[in-house]
């Protein structure tokens, strides 16, 4: 248990969610189900559970420093990694790695993004437990795929092979957001499960992959190998992490490997990183609208997902249907269900006419 590890990525703005997740408050940090805790407490309290305290780490941008150590207290300061640019999801796991390694270099790590919900939490520690102990004894990539339930955009795909490796299936392909059309034949194929993005490996495993596929980051790091967990750590980072590449770790390394392996799982996931994904969360009245910590009264109305921020405000809807009503601080967001992937296209044009004071 000493060598188990888990890095939580909670840097992430969080635009599909705006305007509850601004750059100032991201949706990690936000309670949106009215449970006293965070998306990231959330995540923090599910690992704690399984993995020792003192290996938890949270990965996320500086700018948001006191806000994790607001929410988790628990955490000593070292246990929260500072980016000092965003560069997405493969140099966040490779500066975590690095750190990791010159803590323990035996460590077998859980990546896990701040933001999903899981319903079934004793299933999901026997899964992960599972592959922590997968990965200890082989040099194997681990992604959890979750079977679909509906022919999905918003999530990537793994496609499955015939080798297994016990319960763990070797991985063919990855395919990112398919359009519907690809999507419902993934769906019926049977062969095509939802990218999870939460991975399990032994630090050796991933560091050995990141100098195979994206030898750039690599390199960099290794500058500055040795100064990994020691009081020069911080400022290493600050000089070189903002020239790494600024790519996924999907791309940059699961699509590419031959030894990345699938463990199909059941514990109830989702992806809170859109609206649609709290809709499909959330308790429904009986014209299924979903009405999140909200005084609302509707007339005539069906099928709407409404969230303000203001619980002394009330919102008094009639004849609207299928859309997204959303009003945090200066905002207010009424749009079409189905075209919630133009709010990110939303959010540039409001900074682009009025500035950030809006996004």
């Amino acid at each position: 248990m000493k060598d188990n590890y888990c890095v939580i990525m909670g840097g992430g703005i969080g635009s599909r969610l705006w305007p509850f997740s601004r750059v100032s408050y991201p949706k990690q940090f936000l309670d949106f189900f009215g449970s006293g805790r965070s998306l990231l407490q959330m995540t923090f309290d599910r690992f704690s559970k399984f993995i020792p305290l003192e290996n938890i780490y949270v990965v996320t941008n500086e700018q948001y420093a006191s806000l994790v150590k607001q929410q988790l207290p628990e955490l000593q300061e070292k246990q929260v990694l500072l980016e000092p640019a965003r560069r997405n999801t493969a140099p966040c796991i490779a500066y975590a790695a690095y750190h990791i390694r010159a803590c323990n270099p035996n460590a077998n790590i859980v990546v896990a993004p701040s933001d999903h919900l899981i319903l079934k939490e004793d299933i999901f520690q026997q899964d992960v437990q599972k592959c922590l102990d997968f990965v200890r004894t082989h040099k194997a990539l681990v992604t959890l795929g979750i079977r679909p339930g509906r022919p999905e955009t918003g999530y990537g795909y793994i496609q499955s092979s015939e080798t297994l490796l016990g319960e763990f299936t070797k991985v063919k392909t990855f395919t990112e957001k398919p359009d519907l059309e690809l999507a419902k034949v993934f769906m019926e194929s049977g062969e095509f499960f939802w990218n999870s993005g939460i991975f399990i490996w032994n630090v050796n495993t991933i560091l050995e992959a990141l100098a195979k596929f994206l030898p750039d980051i690599s390199l960099r790091f290794d500058l500055g190998k040795e100064k990994f967990n020691t009081p020069e750590e911080r400022s290493f980072i600050t000089e070189n992490f903002p020239y790494c590449l600024n790519i996924s770790i999907d791309y940059g390394v699961m699509e590419k490997a031959d030894n990345v392996y699938m463990l199909c799982v059941d514990f109830g996931w989702a992806d809170l990183g859109t609206w649609g994904s709290l809709f499909d969360r959330a308790p429904k009245d009986k014209h299924n609208n979903a009405l999140l910590k909200s005084n609302v009264l509707l007339y005539e109305s069906s099928n709407n997902i409404v969230a303000l921020d203001n619980p002394k405000r009330l919102a008094v809807i009639q004849g609207i249907h299928d859309c997204i009503i959303a009003e945090s601080g200066n905002v207010l967001l009424i749009c079409q269900k189905d075209d919630e992937q133009r709010i990110k296209q939303f959010v540039a044009d409001a900074q682009m006419k009025f500035g950030k004071e809006f996004t």
